[in-house]
């Protein structure tokens, strides 16, 4: 299996174009911690029994777009398979016409993904939102101006 791309310009579509950047599938899968939480996920699995599990990312991906978009499982596929924002967003490298996985999986992803595993993850993903917003914000305000406000003597009138 190859590695989910890192960012949204590495993603290859077949007509040699780029995915936005201000794309809310691309921000979104800036926010969530893929990777913290894949072990804890693959710990579900046996190496010895059946065939090899999707990895995190494709099945948590999976259920927020359900999620998201407020549609049935056979939808969720379909949506993915149609969308490349939505490819990147469950880790696959490049654009496919391709189902990825039959829409019976979902059912199992839900099962392997518990509401204390969602919760961690929302809180992980708020706090790094926020840290964002609060750098996006910091970067805003220029520090000369801050302290040109802050030496200004008070004049009498």
């Amino acid at each position: 299996m190859r590695t989910p791309p890192r960012e949204a310009e590495d993603f290859e579509l077949p007509f040699e174009g780029k995915l936005s950047q201000d794309n809310r599938w691309v921000i979104m899968a800036s926010l969530v911690p893929w990777e913290e939480f894949e072990e804890e996920y693959a710990q579900n699995f046996s190496a010895e029994m059946g065939a090899p599990a999707l990895p995190f990312r494709v099945a948590l991906g999976s259920l927020i777009i359900k999620e998201k978009l407020g549609i049935s499982d056979r939808e969720t596929v379909e949506q993915i398979k149609e969308n490349p924002y939505l490819q990147y967003f469950i880790g696959q490298r490049h654009y496919s016409s391709e189902a990825p996985y039959d829409s019976s999986l979902l059912a199992r992803f839900r099962e392997r993904i518990n509401v204390n595993l969602v919760n961690r993850i929302n809180e992980k993903m708020v706090k790094k939102s926020q840290s964002e917003t609060d750098e996006e914000a910091k970067k805003k305000v220029p520090k000369s101006k801050v302290k040109k406000e802050e030496s200004q003597p008070i004049k009498d009138n």
